[in-house]
């Protein structure tokens, strides 16, 4: 993997993080007995010598969800909040590509209509996204590439909107006949 022209595969996870790639990983993984609060702040903690309240700031108002829970066990916060969370952890590193696996499994519509809204706004400020997501037509929409995978292999690209009208990937990812396909991913 080349990011910024550099090899990274071999870089330990800290070294990769200090050139701007983070990851909010599947499942949300939060830090369940800590803070809200706590939780943003370790995003923050390879740069803690740098950070300022203005990025807490922006976080929150991405997320006004996690101002009103700052001070509430990461834990006890449903599933959508905690998805949440996890990218805001992940916005606290500054990254440059951000990402993103599964940020809509297991949330209810609204939520994801909610998430998907903030990783736009998020694209349109420069920051690079790289999504995987099962939620195919959200993902296309959402995105300006898409990399549609089959078992693991590159099955088709494009730019997102011209995948949308074509009547294969419709037919194929996008119907009612998903399950044909098991195993297939959007990014």
């Amino acid at each position: 993997m080349l990011f910024d022209g550099k090899a990274i595969q071999s870089q330990p996870a800290e070294k990769i993080v200090s050139l701007g790639v983070v990851q909010s990983p599947e499942g949300r993984q939060v830090f369940a007995q800590m803070s809200v609060l706590e939780n943003l702040m370790m995003g923050a903690y390879s740069r803690r010598r740098s950070f300022s309240n203005s990025e807490l700031d922006a976080v929150f108002e991405l997320f006004p969800r996690l101002y009103e829970r700052r001070t509430q066990l990461a834990g006890l916060m449903s599933g959508g909040e905690q998805q949440m969370l996890a990218i805001g952890r992940a916005l606290m590193t500054r990254p440059r590509l951000l990402l993103l696996d599964e940020p809509s499994m297991g949330l209810a519509p609204l939520v994801v209509k909610a998430i998907f809204s903030v990783l736009k706004k998020l694209n349109q400020t420069g920051l690079s996204i790289l999504l995987v997501e099962q939620n195919a037509k959200a993902a296309m929409r959402l995105s300006d590439y898409t990399y549609v995978l089959v078992n693991g292999q590159l099955y088709r690209e494009g730019r997102s909107i011209d995948l949308l009208e074509d009547a294969e990937i419709n037919e194929a990812f996008l119907g009612r006949h998903v399950n044909n396909n098991e195993g297939a991913c959007l990014v």
